[in-house]
């Protein structure tokens, strides 16, 4: 029955597009319409982001983009007065005449500095919460309301607000249907639709392994791009759910700085420098660096976390059409263990202590180093043609040890835990390569925006897990623990890890093509897009595999109005399937398609956005847990098998901005139905997608005062709720749901000159929060959690010059 309702609602928004397609189409067959290009620059020549533009007498206006740019499409031909406005400045006008089938190009310059722009955002004049267009690491220059696709964006106000320093805290709070599946404290394993996200770093696949790359402090993020559904065509290969893009700061030619202090609960302690600026006296040369350095302990006894990151980037202007930009980043992260973080029980979920943990105290620390190297060229053949070259080397390298215990050894005491502990050192090795070009043509009265490229990447992993031993002598009582005497093992790292470590290569290389076809000056827009692909998986068991496969995209997207659009979408996933089975033996290739139909509005001249999006994936060959083949040496459940087809289907709510003066909020709802479609084992068809909650809802305000005495206070409340949870690691039809999860938190801050102060307190109801599924020994199950801190505070102080 629902399959049948969601193939009918599917069939029907298609069936509501064209049918507007086609009533629109002829309403402006007769009329011929044109459109406004500029930017708007500060007295000083700088950009001017996020001011506002617009015609007078008219309803017709924009918002300004982080580079100052607007653009203000589907004019009837004329003379205009364009008007921009900003709150403190007098109006700037400008006249502007538009011509039958073309693009009015025009540059307006403010009365107000660089400085001063900063000031006004300092007080928080401007809007915080609203990213109107994709960055440009995502190739496509259009705004987010016309691309055929939900596209959600996270701006550095919204983390800031939260106090989010990485991608483990929170961040997914801000988007539909998308929540972290806790597991290693080292990288985010990121849930969209039904799948683990794929992470990119300003466009490029940063995977190396499914344990790696070490998460970005937020210290060096500008923003964080979610992408639902396969988005090969325009980044790279990557499951069919989607992926998020994680965009790090770069130079804006504002000289400017900024240093924040931070303490909280747990002995957290943070500061982050953000300096901005010009190192030539012709602005041609340009700087940004970012440096952050946090020292805390965990709610888990003898757990920490010690962590920095230094990110420089240099921008060159080589002229008018040319530029190069060079980035740095350092990583550091150190702490006791791997997978300390979890308690386990044979009773049920949830019944030890929050602070429970496995570690003692004199274990010798695990330490993780990840260096990055990319590189940026831009060229502007002129104002329809650019092309972009970008190179990326990633280098990830861990030494430590992870733990994960062998069982409840003892059958008459489900108390008694044997605990166990693993080397584990790795060495990750990444290689990017990006080069595409955009363009836009017209023929006649179409519009075609092109977009094509090459993308190639090929990473290496070595790991050793090879040396292991029991920690304790199996008495410890995890209702009474007892910690200390226990000796830690030695490991023997007299060789070269890529000589003891088992070696996994994989990689990729692609050619893709797209044309956006606009009709009825680019009100009506068709995609066709294609990319062919060929993976690379070379194993130290079986050589080298190549599968190659071309994967089609096409989509429609209309314009109702300037602000209003509905789309559809059918595109196509395709990618490795690394490791080895209980054969040895390589997996195929995993393969998936998406239907997608939805609706986007933009409100209040852009200050407002929102966005419904209803799907359907489809994904084959999937890797899930082989729970008929053990290992002969632990007679543990080491191995992975396909199981087949998994069918994902749900429903998608986002609204974020400014809905009245000084409100900000970002509301979103996903419903996710994701089931085992087709199995091996027909017992298996039917169960739930491991990791999915059927019923996310979340909700952020911030309230800021804007005049009085009181100007610059700021008030925040949000909520997380999830219903319906699927454990993680399940694939059979048990233990599949666990509780639902209910999370609040709220604070206060204050501008005021070029001093904030944000005060944010976590888990305000001192919630029991956690996930976790459901594992094995020899004496039957365990189930094993992860716990959330309880009430917790984080205070920030910050300063910009």
């Amino acid at each position: 029955m629902k399959q049948f309702l969601l193939r009918s609602a599917t069939k029907k928004a298609l069936m509501m597009i064209v049918l507007l397609a086609a009533v629109w189409s002829q309403a402006l067959a007769d009329e011929i319409l044109s459109a406004i290009r500029g930017r708007v620059l500060t007295s000083d020549g700088l950009p001017a982001p996020y001011v506002t533009v617009r015609l007078q007498h008219t309803n017709y206006g924009a918002l300004t983009d982080a580079n100052g740019d607007f653009v203000i499409k589907r004019v009837k031909p004329g003379k205009y007065t364009l008007v921009i406005s900003l709150v403190g400045y007098d109006n700037v006008t400008q006249q502007v005449e538009v011509e039958n089938d073309k693009i009015s190009q025009l540059n307006v310059t403010l009365g107000a500095s660089g400085q001063q722009m900063k000031e006004i955002t300092i007080v928080g004049e401007s809007n915080k919460y609203t990213v109107l267009s994709p960055s440009n690491s995502l190739r496509l220059n259009q705004p987010l309301v016309e691309v055929p696709q939900s596209i959600t964006e996270v701006s550095k106000e919204i983390m800031a607000d939260q106090q989010i320093y990485n991608m483990q805290e929170g961040v997914t709070r801000n988007v539909s249907g998308v929540s972290r599946l806790a597991h290693w404290d080292m990288y985010a394993n990121i849930q969209m639709r039904g799948s683990r996200a794929t992470s990119m770093r300003n466009g490029m696949n940063v995977f190396i392994s499914p344990w790696s790359p070490l998460t970005e402090d937020f210290s060096m993020v500008d923003r964080i791009e979610f992408v639902k559904g396969p988005a090969g065509f325009m980044l790279s290969n990557g499951e069919p759910g989607g992926l998020y893009n994680v965009v790090t700061k770069k130079p804006t030619g504002n000289t400017q700085g900024e240093v924040t202090m931070s303490l909280g609960s747990y002995d957290n302690y943070r500061a982050t420098l953000d300096l901005d600026g010009k190192l030539s006296k012709d602005g041609k040369l340009l700087y940004r660096f970012n440096l952050a350095g946090e020292a805390k302990n965990g709610w888990r006894d003898f757990d920490y976390t010690n962590r920095y990151s230094i990110s420089p980037v240099i921008k060159y202007l080589i002229d008018d059409k040319n530029s190069i930009t060079l980035e740095y980043n350092l990583q550091y992260m150190q702490l006791p263990v791997i997978g300390g973080n979890y308690s386990f029980s044979k009773r049920g979920y949830g019944d030890l202590p929050v602070n429970f943990t496995t570690i003692e105290g004199n274990m010798d620390p695990t330490t993780i180093k990840d260096n990055s190297v990319m590189a940026f060229y831009e060229h502007k053949f002129n104002q329809d043609w650019k092309l972009t070259a970008q190179f990326g080397y990633f280098h990830f390298s861990q030494i430590g040890q992870s733990m994960w215990p062998k069982g409840f050894y003892d059958p008459n005491n489900d108390s008694l835990l044997q605990r166990s502990i693993n080397i584990w050192d790795g060495l990750g090795l990444n290689k990017t390569a990006q080069v595409f070009i955009n363009g836009t043509v017209r023929t006649g009265a179409l519009v075609h925006n092109i977009l094509g490229g090459v993308d190639m990447k090929y990473s290496n992993y070595w790991a050793d897990w090879s040396q292991g031993a029991d920690f304790g002598d199996g008495t410890f009582n995890i209702y009474k623990p007892v910690y200390g005497g226990v000796k830690m093992p030695k490991w023997d790292r007299s060789t070269d890890i890529r000589t003891r470590g088992v070696e996994y290569n994989y990689g990729y290389s692609a050619v893709y093509l797209q044309d956006q076809i606009g009709f009825f000056n680019d009100a009506l827009r068709f995609t066709i897009a294609g990319r062919y692909t060929t993976n690379t998986v070379v194993s130290p068991y079986d050589g080298k595999n190549k599968d190659s496969k071309f994967t089609p995209r096409v989509g429609i997207s209309y314009s109702i109005d300037r602000n209003t659009s509905v789309y559809g979408v059918y595109d196509v996933a395709f990618m490795q399937n690394p490791g080895l089975d209980y054969q040895k033996k390589t997996f195929e290739p995993l393969t998936g398609s998406n239907v997608e139909v939805g609706f986007k509005r933009d409100w209040f001249n852009g200050r407002f956005t929102s966005t419904l999006a209803l799907y359907q994936i489809i994904k084959n060959n999937v890797l899930t847990q082989d729970n008929e083949h053990r290992d002969p040496v632990t007679q543990g459940y080491i191995y992975q098998r396909t199981n087949g087809q998994q069918k994902i289907k749900g429903l998608e709510v986002d609204i974020q901005g400014e809905v009245v003066k000084g409100l900000n909020l970002v509301v979103n709802y996903a419903y996710t139905d994701g089931v085992v479609s087709k199995d091996f084992d027909e017992k298996l068809v039917g169960n739930y997608v491991p990791g999915i909650s059927k019923h996310i809802q979340n909700t952020w305000l911030t309230y800021t005062i804007g005049t009085g005495a009181l100007k610059g206070l700021r008030a925040n409340l949000g909520y997380q709720y999830q219903a319906g949870r699927v454990a993680g690691m399940v694939y059979d039809k048990t233990e599949n749901f666990i509780p639902d999860y209910f999370r609040m938190d709220g604070g206060l801050g204050y501008n005021i000159n070029k001093f904030s102060i944000n005060v944010l307190v976590n888990n305000l109801l001192d919630k029991y929060l956690w996930t976790g599924g459901p594992s094995g020994d020899n004496f039957g199950k365990i189930y094993y959690w992860q716990t959330e801190p309880g009430r917790n505070v984080r205070m920030s102080v910050g300063y910009r010059f």
